[in-house]
């Protein structure tokens, strides 16, 4: 699985895990095991507000855009995250502030 992020000024924060086909995104399951090879499936068409823009699998690798909340002065990894390569299942390390989690 491939992730890249989209950085956006909110107050939420984000959590991922994989599991297979599925990504699990704050909690909930989103089932991408629907996707065949060399098909795209709109943002829209998935029942998810952390996914944006389409969902892709190339050469049986899911490619996907996430949202990446920051807060209001964000690091450079942050504000602009280079994409990630997920493939073990289980927690995904997503970029974050330092100063952000120090109370988390």
């Amino acid at each position: 699985m491939r992730i890249s992020f989209s950085p956006q000024r909110r107050d939420d924060a984000l959590t991922l895990a994989r599991s297979g086909d599925t990504l699990v995104v704050n909690g909930d399951a989103v089932d991408l095991s629907v996707v065949p090879d060399g098909a795209t499936l709109p943002a829209d068409a998935i029942d998810s507000d952390w996914i944006v823009g389409k969902v892709e699998r190339i050469g049986g690798v899911l490619h996907l855009t996430l949202i990446l909340p920051h807060g209001p002065n964000p690091s450079q990894a942050v504000a602009f995250p280079e994409p990630i390569s997920v493939t073990n299942n289980g927690p995904v390390a997503v970029p974050y502030n330092t100063e952000e989690r120090d109370d988390q």
